[in-house]
């Protein structure tokens, strides 16, 4: 896969320029010619790579990280259905009004048990992302989206949503067929499904957009993904007026999944292949997959009464908050 570097990466994709150019025919022709042992410059070459490779996403700054949340090549959710689930079939429609192509959904089977998987997508050409309204979804997409997880309900299947998102549509056409009032029943709805739900932000999990199907007993999220009320522009421009001023309002927002772990927001930070999801999409599918299903597994031994209580304080104790003066960190 090609990858389109960001400028904090440009030194990787130098190294990675060099490494090509030592693998060609004609440069190994000419090192044999000359008796060099190119072999060994590729693997110190390849080695340096991955000591800065290492370094430089063991220290992103917040704005690197909604960088690479929002990385061109990252696996949506189609990608990881494909990877984790088999037997998926896709269901359209909200009964209501159309089918909204930002929120994909259908039964699946997670490890040979039946599942309701539900995900947000974004599109990898231009054709694709404005038919899929690049990820945000009207208020008919959340809409399906309650359809399904009531079906799942009517048939004892747990729900896995998949969140990547950077807000919900908030056009003329969103306000006139009621987006608020959509995301507001989906949040009041999934607290009192009867199943097991894990969610997990695989990208960008932006405002009520991602909240709308976000009301997990298990919440999961990739460590280079990110989640927050508002992206980093549209809080820079409140703010400030100021849209280029973005670097500096995700550092404020707290938005990074270790931020999000600190704070109690998500249960779990999934480790991605070094350098991120994009670059080994097997390997993260592989770790989304182990994650789900532990999950799932415990999820499965809880009475009912009690996967809605616990549901219900989850989300009952992230509105408690306490004014401190000093900086909060994650570890």
């Amino acid at each position: 896969m090609q990858i389109n570097p960001f400028d904090f990466e440009r030194p990787i994709a130098e190294l990675d320029q060099i490494l090509v150019e030592l693998s060609r025919p004609e440069k190994r022709r000419e090192a044999e010619e000359q008796g060099i042992d190119l072999e060994a410059e590729i693997q110190r070459v390849e080695q340096e790579k991955q000591r800065l490779m290492r370094h430089l996403f063991a220290h992103l700054s917040p704005w690197e990280k909604t960088q690479m949340a929002r990385y061109p090549q990252r696996p949506y959710s189609l990608d990881y259905i494909r990877q984790v689930f088999d037997d998926f079939m896709e269901m359209s429609g909200d009964r209501l009004f159309g089918n909204d192509e930002a929120v994909v959904g259908g039964p699946a089977l997670l490890e040979k048990k039946p599942v309701m998987v539900i995900g947000q997508q974004k599109g990898r050409d231009l054709k694709e992302r404005q038919r899929r309204n690049f990820g945000s979804a009207y208020p008919e997409g959340f809409r399906k989206a309650l359809r399904l997880m009531k079906m799942a309900e009517k048939f004892n299947r747990p729900i896995i949503t998949l969140v990547d998102t950077p807000a919900a549509e908030a056009g003329l056409g969103a306000e006139e067929r009621g987006i608020s009032e959509a995301i507001a029943r989906n949040l009041r709805e999934m607290p009192m499904l009867a199943v097991p739900i894990v969610t997990a932000v695989i990208g960008e999990g932006g405002s009520g957009g991602a909240l709308g199907i976000a009301v997990g007993d298990r919440v999961l999220m990739f460590e280079h993904a990110t989640y927050s009320v508002i992206p980093p522009e549209g809080c820079a421009a409140i703010l400030w007026r100021d849209r280029n001023r973005a670097a500096e309002a995700a550092g404020a927002l707290k938005l990074t999944a270790q931020h999000a772990h600190c704070f109690g927001l998500v249960d779990e930070v999934l480790i991605e292949p070094l350098g991120g999801a994009h670059r080994d999409p097997m390997a993260a599918s592989a770790t989304l997959k182990k994650a789900l299903t532990h999950h799932l597994d415990q999820l499965r031994e809880i009475p009912v009464p009690e996967l809605l209580e616990q549901r219900y304080q989850k989300f009952r104790q992230m509105g408690r908050w306490t004014e401190r003066t000093e900086t909060v960190e994650p570890e």
